[in-house]
């Protein structure tokens, strides 16, 4: 009898281990799914922040274009200029001759018409107006001396835009120049339908921020 009892001690004395590493084992488990669940959580919490940082972005971005097309109300209706994405658009042809950066007295006109609004828009926001110049994708005339090619035109032209609203009174502050020639076509060249959609103006309210980083050329 003394012997069995003894054998059985050794019995669960062998199985001890056993169920200590099977508890370590257990303690492990729970451990890892616990980080796992907290990296989840995580990953959750920052997926959830970041679409509310996004539908705060669109929010504002649609707030900003209601009150644009609200401010330019009058021009829009006249259907000289266009409201695309928070982006003015102006007929080259309305603004300029074929090749040339001289204004059109209608075009004078126009952005005269353009200023009161828009200096009513900027006292209202943390922004400037950036003055984009676009061309189509044919070469500069033969005789036309002034311009080396298209992006010299572009960027005379937006100049001459951005010196014509400083003009009419816009704050110099508020306001810079920009050049793209015959990139960013917003029809196909191939007609000329299309290309003179594409020599065309843009004047469009940009974050303070952003114009810093885009740089180009102020009055």
């Amino acid at each position: 009898m003394a012997g069995d009892e003894l054998d059985d001690g050794d019995a669960l004395e062998g199985r001890a281990p056993v169920w200590a590493v099977f508890g370590d084992l257990m303690t492990g488990l729970v451990g890892a799914f616990v980080l796992l669940l907290i990296g989840v959580l995580v990953m959750q919490m920052d997926l959830v922040a970041s679409l509310e940082s996004e539908i705060g972005k669109r929010r504002e971005e649609q707030s900003r274009r209601v009150a644009l097309e609200k401010a330019l109300a009058v021009p829009l209706a006249s259907g000289r200029v266009t409201l695309n994405e928070g982006r003015i658009g102006i007929s080259g042809s309305v603004l300029f001759a074929l090749n040339s950066d001289e204004l059109r007295p209608d075009g004078r006109e126009l952005l005269r018409s353009l200023v009161p609004p828009l200096r009513v828009y900027l006292a209202e926001r943390d922004e400037m107006l950036m003055v984009s110049g676009f061309t189509d994708d044919r070469p500069i005339q033969q005789g036309n001396r002034r311009f080396a090619d298209n992006l010299e035109l572009s960027a005379q032209r937006a100049l001459t835009v951005t010196r014509a609203l400083i003009e009419e009174g816009l704050p110099p502050a508020q306001v810079f120049s920009a050049a793209f020639g015959p990139e960013q076509p917003v029809a196909s060249n191939d007609a000329e339908e299309g290309r003179a959609l594409n020599r065309r103006v843009e004047i469009a309210p940009v974050p303070k921020a952003r114009a810093d980083q885009e740089g180009g050329s102020r009055e």
